[in-house]
């Protein structure tokens, strides 16, 4: 019984050393310094000793000290959203892991990504890409206590520690990333515009990381963000150290793996399907890089692109999503499933390639196709880019037989002028107006408009991004020929596409078809 009244004293003092220190290190308590000092000269030595006695504590519980709530962080914030830094989210996870033994607390970290980030900058510009990140960090200053400490991670994400709790569910954690996709999801109005964003979340307890500490938390919760948007978007994944990779610093350690990777195949395109939206048959289908990796899981292509980039592998890359893209081609057709074409992406630095063009159509003759059996979809930016290499290699694609299809339709500068010149057949709908189009009376009218050009210019067009069954009907029933996105199919490797294409056909026997409405 002695032993343990003395283990109880000893974690008592160890808890209100701890305390004091944190005391020490802040300015507040000096202001009552010169009082006291007055009192030791009004009253005198004793009087003063006895005065300091009874002041410190009281100090003491004016911080709160004794509640067990580390102080809130202090040091740099964010000029644009007005939020703490990195450092400072740390350094409140620090603070209640110190004290977690002691006081019985737990605590656990967010990390909030805006889906699609990176690639919607250019859209926005830089006043309103400012402008959203201030509004989507005002929105979740208000989902949030005052005790929770929200910084900016930069990238469109951002980070949340929260205040120390007896009790920390995993189901009232997913509950508060929920909450923070519905805030997030409200429209922001953007110079007259109205834009539709979604968030991911990853989330990670204190208790999911072995011998935690703020950093570590941080990151894992980081890595679980990574493996939510890999699920698409408006994902949310809880760390679990078995299934999750383990987080990472940076990707640049990527770039010495990138050779073999393109040759053991670990590097390839997966497949999304594309529904024609009158029959609901699948149209084709459009190639995107995947890289799956033995340590850190499957790979996005912002994940790795840079390290390709680095290693000098773009050209390599580019042959080889284009060989397995009309290789499985072939292998659909020859399972009996007559897709009509595929569909790869070029990107500038490979339309600057003199010899693109007849590198691409001796591949396709080389596997007994034909230019129409593929599709090359090219970004709206690239379109307004006055390149004479790249407006060359585009026209002969077109010459030579290629589809066209302009991605990302709406977020660039490409004028009607450059699709009559590239012979564009098709435009891809951006996400950004397909987003919510079955509930949002403004991004109805804009796809609406859009669909109105499309047939006027006697182009065809496709919807991607589309995730729920009202934005497919919808969507439909306006007139969009084809659609694409999460709603309908993920993207996947080849042997993965056959046993969908045969369900997708069970369900076309059977179920009703969607169609347009005319007039």
């Amino acid at each position: 019984m002695q032993m343990v009244g003395m283990r109880k004293i000893a974690t008592t003092a160890g808890k209100m050393r701890r305390r004091i220190r944190r005391v020490a290190e802040r300015t507040e308590p000096l202001a009552a310094f010169p009082a006291l000092a007055f009192g030791g000269w009004l009253w005198g030595d004793e009087a003063f000793l006895l005065t300091l006695a009874g002041a410190f504590p009281a100090l003491l519980l004016g911080q709160r000290l004794l509640s067990g709530r580390p102080d809130g962080p202090r040091g740099p914030r964010d000029a644009t959203t007005g939020l703490h830094v990195r450092s400072a989210v740390v350094s409140h996870l620090d603070a209640v892991l110190a004290d977690s033994a002691d006081t019985g607390m737990r605590t656990a970290c967010l990390a909030v990504g805006i889906d699609d980030f990176e690639r919607r900058q250019t859209e926005w510009g830089e006043v309103g890409t400012d402008t959203i990140l201030a509004e989507v960090a005002r929105r979740l200053k208000a989902a949030f206590r005052d005790a929770d400490t929200i910084g900016t991670l930069g990238g469109g994400r951002l980070a949340v520690a929260l205040a120390p709790a007896r009790r920390m569910s995993i189901d009232s954690l997913v509950e508060m990333a929920n909450r923070v996709q519905r805030a997030v999801a409200e429209p922001v109005t953007l110079d007259a515009n109205t834009v539709h964003l979604t968030a991911s979340v990853g989330i990670c307890p204190q208790r999911r990381v072995a011998a935690p500490t703020g950093d570590t938390l941080l990151r894992a919760a980081t890595a679980a963000l990574t493996e939510a948007r890999r699920q698409g978007p408006a994902s949310v994944r809880v760390y679990d150290a078995r299934s999750t990779p383990a987080p990472t610093p940076d990707t640049d350690s990527l770039a010495g793996e990138v050779a073999e990777a393109l040759e053991s195949g670990a590097i390839r395109p997966w497949f999304q399907p594309q529904l024609c939206t009158d029959t609901g048959v699948v149209s084709g289908f459009e190639a995107l890089a995947r890289w799956v990796h033995p340590a850190r899981g499957t790979l996005l292509p912002h994940e790795f692109l840079p390290a390709v980039e680095a290693a000098g592998h773009m050209q390599r890359l580019s042959e080889v999503i284009l060989n397995q893209a009309l290789v499985a081609l072939r292998g659909w057709r020859k399972a009996g499933f007559p897709i009509p074409a595929v569909a790869v992406n070029l990107s500038t630095p490979e339309l600057r390639d003199p010899q693109r063009v007849e590198k691409i159509a001796w591949e396709v003759d080389r596997l007994d196709l034909e230019p129409s059996d593929l599709v090359v979809e090219i970004l709206e930016t690239v379109f307004a880019d006055n390149d004479d290499m790249v407006t060359r290699n585009i026209r002969g694609l077109a010459k030579r037989g290629f589809s066209i299809d302009l991605d990302d339709f709406g977020t660039g500068h490409a004028s009607i002028a450059n699709i009559r010149r590239f012979q564009v057949k098709r435009i891809k709908i951006d996400r950004s107006f397909v987003t919510r189009v079955d509930q949002d009376p403004e991004q109805r009218r804009m796809i609406t408009a859009i669909l109105s050009l499309a047939e006027r210019l006697g182009l065809d067009t496709v919807a991607e991004g589309v995730e729920s069954i009202g934005e497919h009907a919808l969507l439909a029933q306006l007139g969009c020929g084809h659609v694409q996105g999460f709603g309908i199919a993920r993207p996947m490797p080849f042997e993965d596409t056959l046993p969908w294409l045969e369900r997708h056909r069970r369900r076309l026997e059977t179920a009703p078809r969607i169609t347009r409405s005319i007039g």
